[in-house]
């Protein structure tokens, strides 16, 4: 590994009122695993965009096999050899699996050879990425969020790409499933393939990586150091600029009070998604929800908030009943729910930070038809200020913040609701070390404060970390509900991959 595929010198690119990249240095060679580090808001994903022909850069030089080149577009880009796999998926649900994949560069045959081309090419590549069972026809927005993520990678890959971005690509996978993007990933580097490797797992640029260059406030602080040469706490030094310790805020004496029940679940199902789960929150507990993706704790969470109708059951908020399948009863009664898909599920990107902040507070802040807008914003501000929001302005589109910056926004629209239960589903999924750290933070102190929440979370270390009481699901039903304390990593790695007791 000694040739320079790409080599990006002094890129500049500003936004209004924003420097997003300021002289930044990546160079990558083929065959190797490169990783791209740092914390929300470094410039990560303006970089990866400038790579993939999305924004031209303001200044600076990019070599493509030693000769300099200007990626005027994602075609261009496409066409160079360079394929990019965004965190948020950029998929066209109504279109079937095999039309994402090949959209843009269909076979050259005409009609129903073109077509059958296409599906067999498809069908092909989703075996060799080990899911030989999602078939080409089907639609992708039918395809669980893992699916799909399987899906942008399969469209990398019938690009022939030499240089695939991978921006994290293991967010929605289950274990299993992360080993076998890591074997495809080792088998494409072996063939001389570069990859350019996204994630906040520092175990996972540990398993996978071979070299990493670090962002910091969108300038270069490290450029192509030996992964085997590094240690971890450096890394988490220079995202941060500081020391940051990657556990959970010691555990202080408890905050459950046990004679007030915030919410009970009675014998909930949704046919084929999950049956028959039983739970009681009480204030200022944090109960835990453990299981693989697919294990219906999403699903689960949706139902509660009233997004999805159960087939039976019941809800009851403080001893009330629950309208099913009604997101407004949910919300009056002070239920408030973080999705794991903020992007379609929870955010108007193209609004302010503000706006998606208050969206569901807007009767508080409106008067005769009018919208008290420097209110909106004051309040905001505040709760942004408090979750280390960056950049902390209330009045720019929230689609243009980074991906933990924007789960961050999601949560502080529940703060401003004032919510008695907050259920967070994968809240620290694309999150920093140093972000999280603040939300582990920001969850204790909900709870101290009488809220009581519901964590869903893929990362073991962090329900059992985090939570008072843990519910361990596999296909649908609650296999074990214990004390945190009185479970391991072993204990519900063992429930939800083969059901036994622990």
């Amino acid at each position: 590994m000694t040739e320079d595929l790409l080599s990006m010198r002094g890129i500049v690119k500003t936004f209004p009122g924003v420097r997003a990249l300021d002289g930044v240095e990546l160079s990558v060679r083929a065959g190797e695993v490169h990783c791209l580090l740092g914390q929300n808001g470094a410039g990560k994903s303006t970089l990866i965009k400038v790579l993939a022909g999305a924004h031209q850069p303001d200044a600076g030089e990019i070599r493509w096999l030693g000769r300099p080149v200007t990626l005027s577009s994602p075609v261009v880009a496409l066409h160079r050899g360079i394929a990019t796999m965004y965190q948020e998926l950029d998929l066209v649900p109504a279109l079937s699996v095999s039309d994402n994949i090949f959209l843009g560069h269909e076979p050259a045959q005409a009609g129903f050879t073109r077509d059958r081309q296409a599906r067999v090419k498809a069908a092909e590549l989703l075996a060799r990425l080990g899911h030989p069972e999602i078939h080409p026809d089907r639609e992708v927005g039918d395809l669980s969020a893992a699916g799909q993520q399987l899906v942008s990678m399969a469209r990398a890959l019938a690009h022939d790409a030499r240089l695939i971005v991978m921006d994290e690509p293991t967010a929605a996978l289950a274990a299993d499933e992360v080993d076998n993007l890591f074997r495809i990933v080792a088998e494409l580097t072996a063939e001389g393939v570069a990859v350019v490797y996204i994630s906040h797992r520092l175990e996972e640029i540990r398993r996978i990586g071979n070299r990493v260059t670090v962002l910091k406030d969108g300038a270069t602080v490290a450029a192509g150091l030996e992964v085997a040469d590094v240690t971890t706490d450096h890394l988490v030094s220079l995202m941060s600029g500081r020391r940051v310790e990657t556990v959970y805020p010691e555990r202080l004496e408890s905050t459950v009070d046990s004679s007030t029940e915030l919410l009970r679940v009675e014998n909930l199902t949704r046919r084929g998604e999950f049956e028959d789960v039983s739970f009681t929150l009480r204030r200022g507990e944090i109960l835990g929800v453990a299981g693989l993706v697919g294990a219906g704790r999403s699903e689960l969470l949706e139902t509660i908030f009233g997004g999805r109708k159960p087939d039976a059951g019941k809800v009851f908020v403080e001893g009330k009943r629950l309208k099913p399948g009604d997101v407004p009863s949910a919300v009056k009664a002070g239920i408030g729910l973080a999705p794991e898909e903020r992007k379609s599920q929870a955010l108007l990107l193209e609004m302010s930070v503000a706006h998606n902040v208050t969206l569901a507070s807007l009767p508080a802040y409106s008067r005769f038809g009018f919208t008290d807008r420097a209110r909106e914003i004051g309040d905001s501000a505040e709760r942004l200020r408090q979750l280390d929001l960056r950049p902390a302005d209330p009045r720019r589109p929230v689609g243009t913040l980074s991906g933990g910056n924007q789960q961050k926004a999601v949560v502080a629209r529940w703060l401003v609701r004032g919510c008695s239960i907050l259920l967070l589903d994968e809240p620290t999924r694309g999150v920093d070390v140093g972000a999280r750290a603040e939300l582990y933070r920001l969850i204790r102190e909900l709870a101290a404060g009488g809220v009581g929440l519901v964590l869903v979370s893929s990362e073991m270390p962090e329900v059992l970390g985090l939570a008072d009481r843990v519910l361990v699901m596999r296909e649908g039903h609650v296999v074990r509900e214990a004390p945190a304390s009185e479970l391991t990593e072993a204990d519900v790695l063992n429930l939800v991959m083969e059901g036994s007791a622990a």
